[in-house]
């Protein structure tokens, strides 16, 4: 739930990439940070393996003007895509405000596309939440792939709810900004 401080008149949000390891999560985030002005974007904090994968999360805080009067700050967080971690994945949804899933264009990652959005559903009951009731969109990454899995299949697989999706190849910058914007503007009409 969103954090408002009426005395400070600031409104902080909070998104989480969720999806498979290596899908993308945290390739957003670093496009992200590499794109935006430092007035406007707080440090990039991630803790890594060896491996480059995701051991807790990413944060990036984001600044994003101010709405109705209010200063309005996104933090951004990513889980770690490996199952083993699904006490981080569990703990990092408390508190959502908004979810961006990014599902792995790859054919051979279908099922664990699938298996990672049960998982998510999963995770959210533990907080009272369902996809019906959080603001969410699909950002089907990694589209450049010779294997990519055709989008309907995507959207029959991990589109459930007839969310907004898009596509993305979030190394070269594709898609994460309009799955940025889709999701920001999902949550802030929410909060109106």
């Amino acid at each position: 739930m969103a954090l408002v401080n009426y005395a400070a008149r600031e409104i902080n949000c909070k998104i989480v990439y969720y999806g498979t390891g290596l899908g993308g999560k945290t390739t957003n985030l670093k496009y992200i940070h590499s794109q935006l002005a430092p007035t406007t974007r707080g440090e990039l904090i991630s803790l890594a393996t060896e491996t480059e994968r995701t051991l807790f999360f990413d944060f990036l805080p984001l600044d994003l003007g101010s709405v109705q009067g209010f200063k309005t700050r996104f933090s951004l967080y990513t889980v770690p895509g490996q199952v083993e971690y699904n006490a981080s994945r569990k703990l990092i949804l408390n508190g959502v405000d908004g979810i961006i899933f990014v599902a792995d264009s790859d054919v051979m990652r279908a099922k664990e596309n699938v298996e990672s959005l049960q998982n998510m559903i999963e995770n959210l009951a533990e907080y009272s939440l369902t996809l019906d009731n959080i603001p969410w969109v699909l950002q089907y990454n990694k589209r450049d792939l010779a294997n990519a899995m055709p989008i309907e299949r995507m959207e029959k697989d991990c589109n459930i709810r007839g969310v907004p999706s898009f596509e993305a190849v979030a190394s070269e910058g594709l898609g994460v900004f309009a799955t940025l914007k889709a999701i920001s503007k999902l949550i802030l009409n929410r909060l109106q």
